[in-house]
Parts: structure tokens; C-alpha cells; sequence
């Protein structure tokens, strides 16, 4: 072989190099679950290359995520749509509690360079509220209007600008300024359950794709599993066709349903779906829609949920997460941070002693279910731990502070102070809610370990395992941040919709049983999470 059919070689070996990393680079790989932490009832919306995605939190402040994205896989939060919610003193934990219930199921929708979301409190009063924004990565949402209620709507603005909200199995025309029901516009049913339909027809994601219109929602049919089924029609009204477009029982856990589908700029349609995977909450799977006959069917070319794929999009990793470490060094709590139920200001602080967060004891309460002021994270699978350094030297007869995993059934490190003494208790709460008001009518109370703490400052360590069959929590202390010290018993973390409904989060809490005015400095949170 001569010198210029070496270059030769060379030169297509090195072309052929730079096409496969161009090509490469075009498409982001991912494993299911996307996102293995409590990212239920998702809706999204596109503008340009950039994705936005909403979910559910409840009775978690500041409410209803927003989180950003440019691949469908490399997920941030961007905003949240309101800090809190003032419809009545249960949203402050008084005269009872909104466990379970404040926003659900939102709708996030860009029409003409404004972007809207629309969610309905499962509480008193039963309206909706409407937000928009010219920017969700900035947040700035204002309030459109409250509006009737509506269970698990999606928002949906047609070709001739005008609004509808999608409800089960009706649907309702909204003035153009979105301010209320339009009078004399369309408001009907457009189609009817079948008749082994259990229940409502729930989580309704509305798209408009080549002229049809597609309903797609979580179906449960007697004595058949959860799946995700699409209704279209030529016309808004009607009449409408049913298809199945998924039914799967992915990697072990149960069926996967409620879901919603998006275009990118290259004409690929991609669906997310959320899988209940038991204490870490429901989680989000992303899949591939291959248009079959003018039906969006999801998953693989089997219809199954895919492992691991490509999204066939450029990666973009900005290197923020859902659930991040935060050393309170800032002005302002990072964004990942929620707090149960509407916080009272004057008792917390990031400035009364800098790189730390301040919890103050305000509110007498008798246990951690009923304390404001509760800071809470997700937690994700399918391992992951959280260290917090806590100073407790302020602490007062009476106060309880300290780390848990929370949800209606809780496992709590709590640093008790009685008398002079501190101890520090490992144990496990459940609580019982009143099915009407959500108020606290009790909570079960097992200590498991108890030790006396000598020391001002202690670290507190919870490990979670949400493998399969497992949802398992441990406990640690310790007094240096490198000598660990198990505490109490293994504890079987639990997803109970009758209660909290909600995948269990970190949560660190001080509260008062007997004088306010105590305090603890929170010095850091350490999050971990590992891949297997």
C-alpha cells in the first residue's frame, strides 16, 4: 500500500469517526424509570426546543413544579406556580389539614408566547385556578381567575384561539380571556364510559395532531389492569373512537397509566407515563409514540415500556437535579426544597446565622404531622441517603427536632429535649386523618431506640432502598460525620393514598410540645443517590 492510499485510509477511517460521534452526539440515551422519584400526574407542553412539565405535590409549598428540559431526559425544576395557598386555615395546618389534597393534576399549556396552567385543589372551595407566564423558567406566574371545579383537566387551545378544559368525559368552553365558563359555549358530554369502566376516567391530556383530536387517559376495567387508553375524534364534539395504547406491568411493579405526549422540533412524538412504584411514589417513564393508523401507540415496536432507549435529541446536561445537596449557604433556599403545608416566615431563616438554615419553634403541636414549618425533598430510587448536620444547643424543654422519612407512615431520628437532657430516638409514626377534613385524630407512636446525646452537634444519616420489594429505610447517628452509629430497627416505608398520598420524602422538622422560642441550625444536607 502506497503513502497516498494510507492518507486515503486514514482519512475515511477519521471521517467515519467524526460521523459517528455527530451522530452520537444527535441522540441522549436514558433508562427507565427517567425519573425514579415521585413525579406523578405530568403534563407538558413545548415551545421551540424547550420542554416544560408540571406535576402534583399537594399539600407541599411552594406548589405545582415546573420542571425544565431540553432532551426529555436531563430534567430541572424551572419554578413553581404559586409559594402557597390561602383557600382556607387548613392549608396552614388549623382546623385541620390538606393531606392528600391542595393542587392536583395541572395542565400546562404554551399558546401564543404565554404560557398557562390550570389546577383544581381537591379542597374547599372546588374552583380551579388559572396561571400564567411569559417565562417558566423564571416563574412569575400570575393568577388569570378562579373558575368551577374541574377533576383532572387538561386546558387546550384550538387552531381558532378558542379555550376548552377537558374533564372526564366532558367538555367545557372557557371565555378567550380564560376568565370563566363561557355562557352558551359547548358544554356536554362528548363521549360515554364503556360499561366495565370502574371509576372516573382520569387524567385527561388533550393534543390536536393532523386535524384529529386525541384524549388520552388512565383507564381501570373490571377485572382487567390499569392501562392508557385514547380517545379522537375529527370534531372537538365528536362522536369519539377508543383504542388501548398501552398495557404493561414494566420491570416487575404495577401497570403503568396516566400519562401525556409531546412533539419536539423534529416532528418525533415522545410519551411520558407515570408507574406507581410504592413508597418513592409514582414515577415517570419515557417512551417513544409510533402513530399507527392514526393512533398514538406507545412504547417499543412490541408496545412494551422500553429499559433503555434513545431520544433522538442532542444531549443537555445543565447538572442540576430534582433532589440536590444544599448547604444553606445562600440568600435564598434552593429550589428543590418544599415545605409541608404553607410555612410561617418569621421562623425559619438563612440570615440570623449565615450557612445555616434556622428552625424556629413557633406554634405548640404535640406531633410532627401538625408542626409548620416541616422542610422537605424527594427521595429517589433505587437507593439513595441523606446526611443533615444539625446544632442543637438551643433547643428547649419540650422541643423535638430532627430527620425522617415522611408520609403517612413516617420513621423519625428526633433529638428530644426533657428537662436539661437530650435524647435522641429512633421511631416510627402513623397517622390517622379524619376522611372528610383531613384533620389529625391520631397518631401511633412506636419507639424503637433511644440513646442521651453529650454533644451539641449530631449528624443524622437515613439510607433508602425502593428496589423492588423492598422500600426499605435505615438510621444512623453520629458525632464527626465519619463514625456511624445504627439506630433503632429497619423501617418499611409505605404509600398510602388514604393518608399523605405522596411518595415518602426527607424531611427535617423542629417543633414545640410545651414553650416556643427554641431553636436548631441546620448545617447541611447531604444527598446521595446510587444507581443499583
Amino acid at each position: 500500500m502506497n503513502k497516498n492510499s494510507i492518507l486515503l485510509l486514514f482519512a475515511l477511517v477519521y471521517c467515519g469517526c467524526i460521523a459517528q460521534q455527530t451522530k452520537k452526539s444527535d441522540s441522549t440515551p436514558y433508562t427507565n424509570p427517567m425519573m425514579w422519584a415521585d413525579v406523578p400526574d405530568m403534563s407538558i407542553t413545548r415551545s421551540g426546543s424547550d420542554f416544560y412539565l408540571i406535576s402534583t405535590t399537594m399539600h407541599l409549598m411552594p406548589g405545582a413544579p415546573v420542571m425544565t428540559s431540553k432532551d426529555l431526559v436531563h430534567w430541572e425544576i424551572g419554578s413553581y406556580v404559586f409559594n402557597r395557598l390561602t383557600d382556607n386555615s387548613k392549608y396552614d395546618l388549623l382546623n385541620g389539614t390538606v393531606y392528600g389534597r391542595g393542587q392536583w393534576a395541572s395542565s400546562i399549556r404554551y399558546h401564543k408566547g404565554k404560557y398557562y396552567v390550570l389546577f383544581s385543589p381537591n379542597d374547599e372551595p372546588f374552583k380551579s385556578y388559572i396561571y400564567v407566564t411569559d417565562n417558566p423558567k423564571t416563574g412569575n406566574w400570575k393568577l388569570v381567575t378562579r373558575t368551577k371545579h374541574f377533576h383532572d383537566a387538561s386546558l387546550f387551545f384550538d387552531d381558532d384561539d378558542r379555550a376548552f378544559v377537558f374533564t372526564g368525559t366532558k367538555i367545557i368552553e372557557l371565555n378567550k380571556d380564560l376568565s370563566d365558563v363561557k355562557q352558551g359555549g359547548i358544554n356536554q358530554d362528548i363521549f360515554q364510559k364503556d360499561a366495565d369502566e370502574t371509576g372516573l376516567l382520569e387524567g385527561n391530556q388533550v393534543v390536536k395532531y393532523n386535524g384529529k383530536y386525541y384524549l388520552l387517559m388512565i383507564s381501570w376495567p373490571r377485572g382487567k389492569p390499569r392501562r392508557q387508553v385514547c380517545y379522537r375524534a375529527d370534531n372537538i364534539t365528536g362522536p369519539y373512537e377508543k383504542k388501548v395504547i398501552l398495557e404493561d406491568n414494566f420491570a416487575g411493579f404495577p401497570y403503568a397509566g396516566q400519562g401525556c405526549i409531546i412533539d419536539d422540533e423534529k416532528g418525533n412524538w415522545h410519551d411520558l407515563i407515570f408507574q406507581d412504584r410504592g413508597a418513592v411514589g409514582r414515577v415517570p417513564l419515557l417512551m417513544p409514540v409510533r402513530w399507527e393508523e392514526g393512533w398514538p401507540m406507545l412504547g417499543d415496536k412490541n408496545g412494551k415500556v422500553p429499559l433503555t432507549a434513545e431520544v433522538p435529541l442532542k444531549p443537555f446536561d445543565s447538572g442540576k437535579r430534582i433532589v440536590e445537596s444544599d448547604d444553606f449557604s445562600k440568600k435564598q433556599l434552593k429550589i428543590n426544597w418544599q415545605w409541608n403545608h404553607n410555612p410561617i416566615d418569621n421562623a425559619w431563616s438563612l440570615t440570623d446565622r449565615k450557612g445555616f438554615l434556622r428552625l424556629k419553634t413557633d406554634r405548640i403541636v404535640t406531633n410532627l404531622y401538625a408542626a409548620p414549618n416541616t422542610i422537605t425533598q424527594r427521595m429517589e430510587g433505587p437507593k439513595c441517603s441523606g446526611i443533615v448536620a444539625m446544632d442543637i444547643s438551643k433547643m428547649i424543654d419540650g422541643d423535638v427536632a430532627g430527620f425522617s422519612v415522611f408520609n403517612g407512615h413516617s420513621g423519625l431520628l428526633s433529638v428530644t429535649m426533657q428537662g436539661n437532657k437530650k435524647y435522641l430516638t429512633m421511631s416510627t409514626n402513623i397517622v390517622d386523618l379524619d376522611n372528610k377534613t383531613k384533620a389529625i385524630l391520631n397518631v401511633v407512636v412506636d419507639e424503637k431506640a433511644r440513646v442521651e446525646l453529650s454533644k451539641n452537634r449530631v449528624y443524622l444519616r437515613i439510607d433508602g432502598d425502593f428496589n423492588l420489594n423492598k422500600d426499605l429505610a435505615k438510621f444512623y447517628y453520629s458525632f464527626d460525620n465519619k463514625n456511624w452509629t445504627a439506630i433503632g430497627t429497619e423501617f418499611k416505608m409505605i404509600f398510602d393514598y388514604r393518608k399523605l398520598f405522596m411518595g415518602t420524602k426527607f424531611a427535617i422538622f423542629n417543633y414545640a410540645t410545651k414553650t416556643a422560642g427554641g431553636y436548631v441550625d441546620v448545617d447541611f444536607f447531604k444527598y446521595e443517590k446510587n444507581t443499583k
